[in-house]
């Protein structure tokens, strides 16, 4: 496997991961990986679908880093451990997610659309009442939003996340089906110097291919953008580099012939 890095993992400090940290690190160094970053989730002002008090996606970043830097000090002479956070981009909390993305050091920093007008597509509720592809339109339109509100950020996470859970999921969607939309969010970026991921989860959750498509990074390198992460989006030791191997020939066809990693906001490119 040639690419040895994964930035984009979460541990048992994301809501919706209960996998010790420790156990991720070690789950990564038995498959040779030589560099990780931890993104667990931040996502402030979540709409929870009940009163359910013993859910949440923010993260104790205190108790977050100090494990962080007890096992990359553990581990410093097997493995690289990087400080990230997944942030959960919605415009009206931008300011509130610039106070607190600036008040730690942070390696890396990953935007994310888990929201949509205070709307997970995770839940079925979210495609009620209209087609498909209003649902889809109105969340690539968030992300235009979000990117016009924020920029303290270094990457965009799973740029098309709402084909997870569509009701036909990827199967009427591709990028010319929403090219002004991709467009606009790819010139966007581009112009702030923001990069995007390839997500392998789009293959864990069976849709055959990566997030965004392959469309959509190959739309981005003709576009000029150069800044692109890999990231498992792994929750589980057995998701950490998920398809890994199949990223080097997808970045090649899509004009890459490096992908990015971030040491304190600073990208390094590698060549594949």
């Amino acid at each position: 496997m040639s690419i040895l890095t994964d930035y984009h993992l979460h541990s048992s400090f994301s809501g919706d991961s209960e996998t010790p940290m420790e156990d991720m690190i070690q789950k990564a160094i038995s498959i040779g990986l030589k560099t990780i970053c931890f993104t667990e989730h931040m996502d402030m002002d979540y709409p929870l679908p009940t009163s359910d008090s013993s859910v949440s996606f923010e993260v104790n970043t205190d108790s977050y880093l100090y494990d962080l830097l007890k096992y990359k000090e553990k581990y410093s002479n097997i493995i690289q451990l990087y400080f990230g956070i997944e942030l959960g981009l919605q415009p009206h909390i931008a300011k509130q997610n610039e106070a607190y993305a600036k008040s730690y050091d942070f390696d890396f920093i990953l935007g994310s659309s888990h929201i949509s007008n205070k709307r997970d597509p995770y839940y079925s509720s979210f495609f009620e009442g209209r087609s498909e592809e209003s649902a889809y339109r109105e969340y690539f339109l968030s992300i235009i939003d979000n990117i016009k509100n924020y920029s303290y950020f270094d990457v965009y996470g799973h740029l098309d996340y709402v084909i997870r859970y569509g009701p036909n999921t990827n199967k009427n969607y591709s990028y010319q089906k929403y090219a002004d939309l991709f467009d606009e969010i790819l010139k966007l970026l581009i112009q702030s110097g923001k990069g995007i991921e390839v997500n392998t989860a789009g293959l864990k959750y069976g849709l055959g291919q990566v997030h965004p498509s392959s469309d959509v990074i190959k739309r981005y390198k003709e576009l000029g953008g150069d800044i692109i992460t890999i990231g498992s989006d792994g929750h589980k030791t057995e998701h950490i580099a998920y398809k890994f191997s199949e990223v080097p020939d997808l970045l090649k066809s899509c004009g890459f012939h490096y992908y990015t990693i971030f040491k304190k906001r600073t990208p390094e490119f590698i060549k594949i």
